[in-house]
């Protein structure tokens, strides 16, 4: 059985905007080394429909780009896309999976047929994720900025507190800090 991992940028009071964070090439390339780790990608519409507006036309060279954004853009077309929405059935971009039913149900089902793990990459679909207990780590890259505005971290809140363990902490050059976590194992 596969992990879910939930992975975001996020600034230093809890923005995940995503125009708010450091965008290089060490960044990017972070990325598509966590997304190689993983077996596929889990996003909710709102985010699959951001990512595909932009990340094809970059994969198939129709947008310029440096070396470390197109290899991100190129893996990630290639890389199992799930999306959880119940208003949108129809998902053309290349290796997309619609997800409907019992949201608890059909997740556990996704990480037990998923050995190299889940990447979760959805702000309100990661709390309700969350609410149903089905994350088990948490890999944010800390960006050195104060955004000062939202949409922040589980905005519509938890009904608990969550104990974690840090895995690990790596600072990049730009100044972002990722940080790992799992749940600790009291955390039930």
């Amino acid at each position: 059985m596969g992990i879910l991992t939930f992975s975001l940028n996020v600034t230093l009071d809890g923005c995940v905007d995503h125009q708010e964070g450091i965008a290089d090439d060490e960044t990017h390339a972070f990325f598509t080394n966590l997304m190689n780790a993983n077996g596929a990608m889990l996003w909710g519409r709102v985010t699959y429909e951001m990512m595909e507006n932009y990340w094809p036309s970059v994969a198939r060279g129709d947008v310029e780009a440096p070396p470390a954004i197109r290899e991100w853009a190129v893996q990630l077309e290639a890389k199992p896309k799930y999306v959880v929405s119940s208003t949108r059935t129809d998902f053309s971009w290349n290796n997309s999976h619609h997800i409907t039913g019992d949201l608890r149900t059909r997740v556990q089902q996704l990480k037990d047929a998923t050995p190299a793990g889940v990447l979760l990459g959805s702000g309100a679909l990661a709390t309700e994720l969350d609410r149903l207990d089905l994350i088990d780590e948490y890999l944010f890259l800390v960006h050195p900025r104060i955004a000062g505005h939202g949409p922040t971290l589980y905005q519509g809140g938890l009904p608990r507190t969550r104990r974690l363990e840090l895995l690990s902490a790596t600072p990049l050059r730009c100044g972002s800090v990722a940080v790992h976590y799992r749940r600790a194992p009291n955390d039930t």
